[in-house]
């Protein structure tokens, strides 16, 4: 489970930003913020699948993913986490790379995705879920986004939440520059939880979600330790300045990691 808020063509200095918690199991192995072999692709790393939630490439290319909310799975699906990747290594617009996922959405399960272009300044978002609709696929309208488990702008509790604190504090610096850091110490560590039973999904057993209805979760299941094991943020000037930061939880001990670099067109 995963929540993220960004804003996107709609402030004169941050024409996109976005912050986005991972939640994880503690023991699934990971790699925090780092440049990849290739030196093209920036991102967290999933080791065990060799895929990513969140990445972005030297020439403005960026994905995140979360997974849908569901209880029927697939037997033998493909591995979400490969789709951020695949769009990161392709030269297909978010247009184009959301309508070919779009004809292969049944071999995955319920996931939400979302592909930027920030050089020509498009978004894409493309889920598969509910399995009663077609596949979504619909450009990003400027404003502000919240991201979690459900649709793009369903309205949980939590992403209700943590779009009016988001926009409290957009509202807070107007048009100057943000605080980033501080806006993720603020927003992302927020451990508020949904008191009232009939404000949860009911998908999951409600003890479950109880638990995760905060935007920083944390819990213990059966012995294993879940919850967020990062908090990202990723800003991009109109200047052509890229700028990505990571908390991220490595052998139970939080880390720190900043990449920035220069887009070589201006947004």
């Amino acid at each position: 489970m995963c929540i993220a808020v960004f804003l996107w063509k709609a402030h004169p200095l941050y024409p996109f930003l976005l912050l986005l918690n991972r939640d994880e199991f503690h023991n699934r192995p990971s790699k925090g913020l780092h440049w990849w072999e290739d030196r093209e692709i920036v991102g967290g790393r999933d080791v065990l699948a060799g895929a990513t939630w969140l990445g972005c490439t030297k020439d403005g290319r960026l994905a995140f993913l979360t997974n849908v909310r569901e209880l029927d799975r697939l037997p033998h699906p493909k591995t979400r986490g490969d789709l951020p990747v695949r769009f990161l290594q392709s030269r297909k617009s978010p247009m184009e790379f959301a309508q070919e996922v779009a004809a292969e959405a049944n071999q995955y399960n319920g996931f939400n995705l979302v592909l930027v272009d920030l050089s020509s300044k498009t978004i894409f978002y493309v889920t598969n879920r509910p399995k009663e609709k077609n596949v979504t696929v619909e450009e990003v309208r400027p404003g502000i986004h919240v991201l979690s488990n459900a649709r793009l702008d369903s309205p949980w509790p939590k992403a209700l939440r943590l779009s009016q604190s988001f926009k409290e504090e957009l509202d807070m610096y107007g048009e100057g520059e943000f605080p980033i850091i501080e806006m993720v110490d603020k927003l992302m560590i927020n451990s508020v939880k949904d008191e009232d039973e009939s404000m949860l999904p009911h998908i999951y057993p409600v003890e479950w979600e109880y638990l995760a209805s905060s935007i920083f979760v944390s819990m213990e299941r059966e012995g294993v330790r879940y919850g967020t094991t990062s908090i990202s943020a990723v800003s991009a000037r109109t200047d052509g300045k890229v700028a990505f930061y990571q908390r991220y939880l490595e052998e139970e001990t939080w880390n720190e990691e900043t990449v920035s670099f220069q887009l070589e067109t201006t947004m």
